[in-house]
């Protein structure tokens, strides 16, 4: 039997055989100037990436890793599913913890934490024509943290942010660092208690003169957090919603779980906060959720 070479059944093949090796978690170390924050850089790129896909950092908590971050989480099965690139970043310093305390990364390009992340959003926007418009944060703890300081200083950066277990943006202000080891604690105590015209001035102080929208927002907090205590849970409520306009609606109770309430303000489209009964430190991630709220689905 004669076997006719077929260009076209080679690049096929070429083709199948290149779907089904798994994209993996990568560091990029070009991606700017990190201005010695020592903040690197890992991405996972899904192999079939849409025109224009979207982009989503992730930020881990305290003593951990973005690669331990992306082991931990299921974002990229959703990922792989709708074609969204991951950001991962890692921070080595001040036992792997976010820098929310320092001028620097409390001001719009203070060349602190906040802005390297933003060069890494900016850097696969570039490389990958990502939508600069599907551009999400989310974050647990110090990752929680950081992704409200995000929100604060580059509000026209972020559509939307989802974070577990963190506090407001600005809280940690003048704080000598941002690890339970390193910090003054009364900001993760619950001790600062402002109200929230008093908390949006500090969110509008971190990016002077800008008068655009704020990114849509979603926080969930444990009632039982001895940590980072409750109470920075209704700090956050009450930077946000007012940041956002939007006064207390309605609880929606055993959602999205038994022992959960999600707590609705204006039309449930711009702030929401979910309290989770009994739960310590951390709320485990909802991923689902935080794609459903970026309009991922």
């Amino acid at each position: 039997m004669i076997n006719i070479f077929s260009p076209s059944k080679l690049l096929l093949q070429l083709s199948l055989a290149a779907s089904l090796v798994t994209a993996q978690l990568q560091t990029i170390s070009n991606f700017g100037p990190t201005y010695n924050t020592q903040l690197t850089m890992q991405a996972y790129i899904p192999n079939n990436l849409p025109a224009s896909p979207a982009v989503m950092l992730a930020l881990h908590a305290c003593g951990g890793s973005g690669p331990g971050y992306f082991q931990q989480t299921k974002y990229k099965s959703l990922a792989d599913s709708r074609g969204v690139i991951l950001v991962f970043p890692s921070s080595p310093k001040d036992f792997n913890c976010w820098d929310v305390a320092s001028a620097k990364t409390l001001k719009h390009d203070g060349q602190g934490d906040s802005q390297v992340l933003v060069s890494m959003v900016d850097y696969l926007i570039k490389t990958y024509k990502a939508d600069p418009k599907k551009v999400f944060v989310t974050g647990t703890s110090s990752g929680c943290m950081m992704t409200n300081v995000l929100a604060a200083t580059y509000p026209d950066r972020f559509a939307a942010a989802t974070c577990y277990s963190g506090v407001a943006a600005g809280c940690m202000a003048g704080s000598p660092g941002s690890s339970p080891i390193s910090s003054d604690r009364v900001c993760s105590d619950g001790r600062i208690v402002k109200s929230g015209q008093e908390w949006a001035n500090q969110v509008r102080s971190m990016y002077p003169g800008y008068s655009g929208s704020y990114p849509r927002f979603k926080t969930y907090h444990g009632t039982a957090d001895n940590l980072v205590f409750y109470q920075n849970f209704l700090e956050q409520i009450k930077e946000w919603s007012t940041i956002h306009g939007v006064s207390f609606a309605r609880n929606e109770t055993s959602t999205p779980q038994s022992g959960y309430t999600t707590m609705i303000y204006g039309d449930g489209t711009k702030f929401v906060g979910v309290s989770a009964a009994g739960v310590g430190h951390v709320v485990p991630t909802h991923e689902d959720l935080d794609f459903k709220w970026f309009g991922l689905t």
